[in-house]
């Protein structure tokens, strides 16, 4: 089927697209910055840029599932009045303006899937989702924004709102904030540490959305937690354990109102959240328990960067172009100057050493990488043996698809210098990494002749 999404970008739309894609549905991606969008989705897809408080032109024809993910961050800054109204636009206009596209649309939409959050709730304990909604700035958005989503209803849509908790994962989330300050051994109780956390894993999230499109029992707003919800204390002792760091560094409720404003009532709160729906229509959990969910996190080191596109060439001359050692200054920006020293064997194969120079925020380095595997026509993979990262692994796959190729790139990495390295350097690395695989896209598009053809 044909999926338009929005806010495909942000974590949860990371983990959702590999899992669309698994499954055959082409994707269609709205965003307002087509550049960044290019190597932040992991998926080739068709990418379309739009300003989300403005009206929609023409997409695309023949949508059967429109999946509504967009929406401010509201954990990124502290609530002033403007952001309030930049997270509250982001979420009810950009629905209200999909909505009106979709009114003039001809061909019927299957399923609307849209986010909303169990910040709705006015009680701190919900057995289901027909409890009262409340009052403040959070529960106002999740209201209009279902509001907006379930007009969808009047055009005889199956309609669904996730009703969504603490969304943990690895490389993101509410774990990308946490994980450093516990690692280093300065986490600790949030307030009295007897409030109630509602957390899903955002495979489980992603998983839902899934079963969402194929599932007609999956109507109405549904809650999208974890079934076991833990108080912050087991939180904070589950995760300290993992780890086997101390957690002995409360944060006091007085604390978090001073510096975060309204926002601190995101920690604060206490909200535990029924999840019956999900079970109750099929959906078995991969992570219920929070200590599973949080091993598998913690037992993954360093950043990922994944990114795929689609080039009009046949699968052998495109494998035969990067397994060409010589082309590999052509794909890499200038700023770095790259300059490759020596190569043991070209083409590429498995235990060959490439050197090379090149500079990072201008300061020169020389790396060396080892090729550790070599299928022809399939992939290959890298593996810096001496250079400026603490580890980098890099895997390049190929398919046939379209009458082209699919050129797949997955990049493990972790920086030096332990957890203060990571938090001081990691911003500035992802976005020159972002750079550096969007020109490599470009310069790929240029020298292929591509077509978008996905």
């Amino acid at each position: 089927m044909k999926i338009l999404v929005t806010g495909a970008t942000g974590f949860v739309g990371k983990t959702l697209l590999p899992l669309l894609a698994e499954k055959g549905h082409e994707i269609i991606v709205l965003t307002r910055d087509i550049n960044s969008a290019q190597v932040r989705v992991p998926v080739a897809c068709k990418i379309i840029e739009w300003d989300s408080a403005k009206p929609l032109s023409h997409i695309e024809d023949n949508i059967d599932i429109v999946i509504n993910l967009c929406g401010e961050n509201v954990a990124s800054g502290r609530w002033t009045s403007k952001r309030k109204q930049a997270i509250y636009n982001s979420r009810i206009l950009a629905t209200r303006n999909l909505i009106h596209y979709f009114r003039k649309n001809s061909h019927p939409i299957k399923v609307w899937i849209s986010a909303s959050a169990i910040g709705i709730y006015e009680n701190p304990i919900v057995s289901d989702e027909s409890a009262p909604s409340g009052q403040g700035f959070l529960a106002k958005i999740c209201k209009d924004w279902e509001e907006e989503t379930f007009k969808a209803r009047d055009l005889n849509i199956r309609t669904i709102a996730f009703r969504i908790g603490i969304v943990l994962g690895f490389d993101g989330g509410a774990m990308g904030k946490m994980l450093p300050v516990f690692k280093l051994g300065l986490g600790g109780n949030i307030s009295s540490g007897n409030q109630w956390m509602s957390w899903i894993h955002v495979r489980d999230l992603a998983g839902l959305i899934v079963e969402a499109i194929d599932n007609p029992s999956f109507e109405g707003p549904v809650n999208a937690v974890s079934p076991n919800p833990v108080t912050n204390r087991e939180f904070t002792s589950t995760l300290a354990e993992i780890l086997k760091r101390p957690a002995f560094f409360p944060v006091p409720g007085w604390i978090l109102k001073l510096l975060l404003g309204e926002m601190s009532q995101l920690l604060i709160n206490s909200q535990k959240i029924s999840t019956d729906l999900p079970k109750i229509w099929g959906y078995k959990f991969i992570y219920p328990k929070l200590k599973n969910a949080l091993k598998i996190i913690c037992d993954q080191a360093g950043h990922t960067l994944a990114v795929e596109q689609w080039v009009s060439q046949p699968l052998d001359k495109t494998f035969s172009f990067f397994t060409d050692p010589q082309n590999l200054e052509a794909l890499t920006p200038k700023f770095l100057q790259f300059k490759i020293l020596k190569v043991t064997s070209s083409p590429i194969q498995e235990g060959t050493l490439l050197d090379y120079s090149l500079k990072l925020r201008g300061i020169p380095f020389r790396w060396q990488s080892k090729i550790t595997e070599c299928i022809s026509g399939v992939r290959f993979s890298d593996m810096q043996t001496r250079g400026p990262y603490f580890f980098w692994h890099h895997t390049h796959e190929f398919f046939e698809k379209n009458g082209g190729t699919l050129i797949r790139d997955k990049v493990l990495y972790k920086l030096p210098g332990w957890t203060p390295g990571d938090l001081v350097a990691h911003w500035l690395v992802k976005k020159d990494l972002e750079k550096i695989f969007l020109y490599r896209q470009k310069v790929i598009d240029k020298l292929f002749h591509s077509k978008a053809k996905l």
